[in-house]
């Protein structure tokens, strides 16, 4: 996911060349502009798109919380809009182990709850045959 090589960061990317790099067909990026109000890159005559280095780091960070965090479109609304904060992104920093892939962090924590639930309730019961 490294700009091109013949291209420098501060340059504007075509589509073409921005689907190329995060390795998402053309229509994905396209279908991002219509639900992330804050995605607008330039477009010229005939409708063809540049985006900005501002636009590259929005379209990286949108397909990191998607493709990679297991985040939903609405979630990376309201992480977009503010609605949401969110964890440290270090598993360190936030003194917890490393996240499962493609699940969100929300979720995990969801899970865990209900993992130890589960637990305490399993030694509760059984405590309760041993009597």
């Amino acid at each position: 996911m490294s700009p091109s090589p013949t291209k420098s960061a501060s340059a504007f990317r075509t589509i073409g060349e921005l689907a190329g790099e995060l390795g998402v067909p053309q229509h994905i990026l396209r279908y991002w502009e219509t639900r992330f109000p804050k995605l607008r890159p330039l477009q010229r005559a005939g409708g063809r798109r540049y985006y900005r280095p501002e636009d590259v780091a929005l379209v990286r960070q949108i397909h990191q919380w998607l493709a990679v965090d297991g985040y939903t479109v609405k979630g990376v609304q309201k992480l977009l809009t503010g609605a949401v904060q969110l964890a440290p992104t270090h598993p360190v920093d936030a003194g917890m182990q490393p996240s499962t892939p493609g699940v969100a962090p929300d979720v995990m924590a969801r899970i865990k709850t209900i993992r130890d639930r589960l637990a305490h309730a399993l030694a509760a019961d059984d405590i309760g045959a041993r009597l």
